[in-house]
């Protein structure tokens, strides 16, 4: 018998014209903890990763190596597992039209994993949220790093960024991804479990203007601080406003970052320019009080371990 939720989804199909529909892990972020886990609610799997697809008849979930015998253990009697490996040559969805949530794929991802075989289908409205609620967690504001910490003032590493855009003859640049946000503006959030990530795009332009684009209650701290004014800060729910009346000529974006939604709203108003983000570059050259605070972070997680395995040992001992 068929599970409710997975019968509520599939009688949407024929509303949108569609054989079947994608459900990734990832948020709009692309992080692997997302506010909403609409993979584990489809499909029982609460493993980090992982991606469904949900036809008419029959169900796949593609995981990694990690998570073979999870997946079969929480989802194997509803879904056919798959390694994810397959995904890039698999041939099981050949001329099907898929839907997807644009939000959460990006381009790349459609002209280089199996989606590019099928008709895809953007659906603005996400069908799981359909027949889902549910419980956000609730994030702490932002905070800010100090130089001490990061060994160099956002500032300056705003001033390198708008030097790449002025030898590139680039108007703006769009940061999708959340930790490239970080760094740029040693900021940190709480929007993840185990890291430090900062939920959030950015918009700088190659004279420092700067619109940071998140939850305003998360920018609390940055106003109060003064690291941000209020006009800085857009909200998430209105990007796609602010991003129609936005004025700009060439914008870079990264397309292994930027979701689809995202990407479509800037192609109609701008010239894009599709590079990597150069801050990758950037942040992975690190300087002496980066390399000092990895060091010390090393030695208390070497601590930490030896501790904990010290623990195990005499436990097993008493036995």
């Amino acid at each position: 018998m068929i599970p409710v939720k997975l019968k509520k989804l599939k009688d949407q199909f024929e509303d949108h014209n569609i054989d079947g529909y994608v459900i990734p892990k990832n948020d709009e972020f692309f992080s692997e903890f997302s506010n909403k886990d609409r993979l584990n609610f489809i499909t029982g799997f609460s493993g980090s990763a992982g991606l469904a697809v949900i036809l008419k008849n029959k169900n796949y979930l593609f995981v990694d190596g990690r998570y073979t015998l999870q997946a079969k253990i929480q989802s194997g009697k509803k879904f056919k597992i798959i390694d994810f490996s397959k995904i890039i040559n698999v041939d099981l969805f050949q001329n099907l039209t898929l839907g997807v949530d644009p939000k959460l794929f990006t381009s790349f991802q459609i002209k280089n994993f199996f989606l590019k075989k099928n008709k895809i289908k953007l659906i603005e409205e996400n069908l799981i949220d359909n027949i889902f609620k549910s419980r956000f967690r609730v994030s702490k504001p932002f905070y800010y790093l100090d130089k001490n910490v990061t060994g160099e003032s956002h500032l300056k590493k705003i001033d390198r960024v708008t030097k790449y855009l002025n030898r590139n003859k680039l108007n703006h640049i769009f940061i999708t991804a959340p930790e490239n946000v970080a760094w740029l503006l040693n900021i940190r959030g709480h929007d993840n479990p185990t890291s430090p990530i900062p939920n959030s795009y950015l918009i700088l332009s190659n004279k420092k203007d700067i619109f940071l684009i998140t939850d305003k209650e998360k920018s609390i701290k940055l106003i109060k601080q003064k690291r941000f004014k209020k006009l800085q800060i857009i909200e998430l729910n209105k990007i796609s406003t602010f991003l129609k009346t936005f004025k700009s000529n060439r914008i870079l974006i990264d397309e292994k970052t930027c979701n689809i939604h995202l990407e479509d709203i800037l192609n109609k108003r701008f010239e894009i320019i599709k590079k990597e983000d150069p801050i990758y570059l950037m942040k992975s050259i690190k300087n002496k009080i980066e390399i000092n605070n990895m060091i010390n972070a090393h030695i208390i997680d070497g601590v930490a371990l030896t501790k904990f395995i010290y623990w195990l040992k005499k436990l097993n001992k008493k036995r």
